[in-house]
């Protein structure tokens, strides 16, 4: 019997360690691939500042359930109307400050800066 509970204790052991290395992984994985993304969610840009190397493509992604738009203040790009779970990608060729904000929901800021 105490052989048998040892068994299990060990097997739960190696379960927990495995699912760990798994979570490790996926998580790694998923902040590579978001070092460039902003998210919208709360009626919120997250980040609400984000600097990228020239050359670098911005992922916008609507996290919220109501549309929103990714809009330059500066007219540079504008983006249709993002439903929930919808992206919106622009790439930025020239060093600056861009801001920008929803044109649905103006109060909505953020800014990207270029190096």
């Amino acid at each position: 019997m105490l052989s048998t509970i040892i068994q299990c204790v060990s097997a739960a052991a190696i379960g927990r360690a495995m699912l760990m290395a798994a979570l490790a992984s996926v998580f790694t994985v998923a902040q590579a691939q978001d070092a460039n993304a902003i998210l919208i969610k709360n009626f919120m840009f997250s980040p609400m500042s984000l600097t990228v190397k020239t050359g670098s493509t911005v992922t916008w992604k609507n996290l919220d359930s109501e549309p929103h738009t990714v809009v330059s203040e500066a007219g540079i790009f504008h983006s249709n109307a993002l439903d929930q779970d919808d992206t919106y990608q622009f790439r930025f060729d020239k060093p600056g400050v861009y801001n920008v904000y929803c044109g649905i929901h103006p109060h909505m800021k953020a800014t990207v800066t270029v190096r």
